[in-house]
């Protein structure tokens, strides 16, 4: 799985989960958030089956890519909007493989959500996230996700509630 595509489930998930939409939901208040994320990757991330079938120079290029990142984090900030509809659709984790994949919420509280993900090859990966409303204004939230393949990947994220006013920020999960 691209770790491009991990970021997104991360933002989609930290952004949608905490509001009034759940049972028991967290206590985070509804709007535009700033959410900070933090992604270390272990192992080869590509299944070793389509490494396989690339061109040799093309598998090399990527090996080499994927070694020079592992162990090195890699942070990105980025705004987003949470909607009603979002909210109403329950879409904490969407994905392109979501009809696929299985969700379990394993906990869940006012304060606190654990949620597994288990996904299926070509792709297949196991997920656990842990979401925290630290304050209404405040989250926190970890993700370790392994892959079939053996490789890992540990998503640290921080969000934090700018104001109820959505305007200007473009989101596209």
């Amino acid at each position: 799985m691209p770790v491009k595509n991990l970021l997104g489930y991360a933002i989609v998930l930290i952004v949608a989960t905490p509001l009034y939409a759940l049972a028991d939901s967290l206590n985070a208040k509804t709007g535009a958030w700033e959410i900070t994320t933090t992604t270390l990757t272990k192992g080869m991330l590509i299944p070793a089956e389509a490494l396989a079938s690339m061109p040799p120079e093309k598998r090399a290029k990527i090996e080499t890519m994927m070694q020079a990142r592992a162990g090195k984090p890699s942070t990105h900030v980025r705004k987003s909007c949470v909607t009603q509809k979002k909210l109403d659709q329950d879409r904490m984790i969407s994905s392109d493989d979501e009809e696929q994949c299985k969700k379990k919420i394993i906990s869940r509280s006012a304060n606190k959500l654990v949620i597994e993900r288990t996904c299926p090859a070509p792709h297949a990966y196991t997920a656990k996230w842990v979401i925290e409303a630290t304050t209404p204004e405040s989250l926190t939230a970890s993700m370790d996700l392994v892959q079939s393949g053996g490789g890992k990947v540990h998503v640290g994220i921080k969000g934090r509630w700018l104001g109820t006013s959505c305007a200007g920020i473009k989101d596209d999960s």
